[in-house]
């Protein structure tokens, strides 16, 4: 796989996506390989756990706004089914990791951005960085954060996820350790190693109590949640057949203040 390393450790293995220069921007590529390395680790019965990482200052930085505006780019009846395709497969790595049947473990350093933030929110347990900061603010691109919406609901509640999608602000290591969305923040340098702790420590359950609580909290409690991420998918695409999505998007790659049409 060129954007996605995968390691094993003991009983844990640690997935790594490698795109650094982007922060770690998801494309059609990397969503792809991270649904094979999850599909790999799978298969791979030593493994108890599992710790979600990126290489170098971000952890993620939500989708490839690149790849976005080549799809607006298209004719309109090309880019239609384009839209729908990527926002499919961003929901189907999340569905993924849900149904995952062993703990996955995010070590965030840096930034979790929109859909990067929704792959931490995927992830069971969270463990950051004190540099760390979350934030889902699709809605200054005039976009739509349907699936990162559901999870955040689905993890924190409606007032959580209305402050932070609506607001768009940054949620630092420490407000989000306040608020138990994360474990004690440590430095950067240790971020691996606690995690590490952690889901060594998951690991040391029998694999059948660790899939049979995994379903229950993720395919029993949260039984709409596979369906709202669909529908939330659904609605990020056709939102980003508009002029404002085009716009915003536009200003995103060009760093400037969005001309919004009237």
């Amino acid at each position: 796989m060129q954007y996605v390393e995968v390691k094993i450790h003991d009983a844990v293995a640690t997935i790594l996506m490698e795109r650094p220069k982007t922060c770690n921007a998801l494309h059609p590529q990397l969503l792809e390989e991270l649904s094979l390395a999850f599909s790999d680790v799978h298969q791979e019965k030593k493994v108890q756990a599992v710790i979600l990482s990126g290489s170098g200052s971000h952890f993620c930085s939500g989708l490839d706004f690149n790849t976005l505006r080549a799809i607006s780019e298209l004719e309109t009846s090309e880019a239609m089914p384009q839209w729908f395709k990527i926002w499919e497969r961003l929901s189907e790595v999340y569905e993924t990791m849900l149904r995952f049947p062993k703990p996955i473990v995010a070590a965030v350093d840096g930034g979790a951005i929109g859909a990067g933030l929704g792959l931490t929110l995927a992830s069971d347990i969270i463990v950051c960085s004190q540099t760390a900061f979350f934030s889902a603010p699709a809605i200054q691109y005039g976009l739509v954060a349907g699936s990162t919406a559901a999870l955040l609901d689905f993890r924190f509640g409606s007032r959580v996820a209305a402050d932070l999608l609506l607001t768009c602000r940054r949620l630092g290591a420490a407000e989000a350790f306040d608020m138990r969305l994360v474990h004690e923040p440590v430095s950067s340098s240790q971020i691996w190693v606690r995690a590490n702790e952690i889901a060594s420590q998951c690991a040391k359950a029998p694999r059948e109590a660790q899939q049979a609580t995994k379903r229950i909290l993720n395919e029993g409690i949260g039984e709409n949640l596979l369906t709202q991420l669909t529908a939330g998918a659904a609605q990020s695409a056709a939102a980003c057949t508009t002029e404002v999505a085009s716009e915003g998007i536009r200003a995103f790659l060009e760093k400037r203040e969005a001309a919004w049409p009237s």
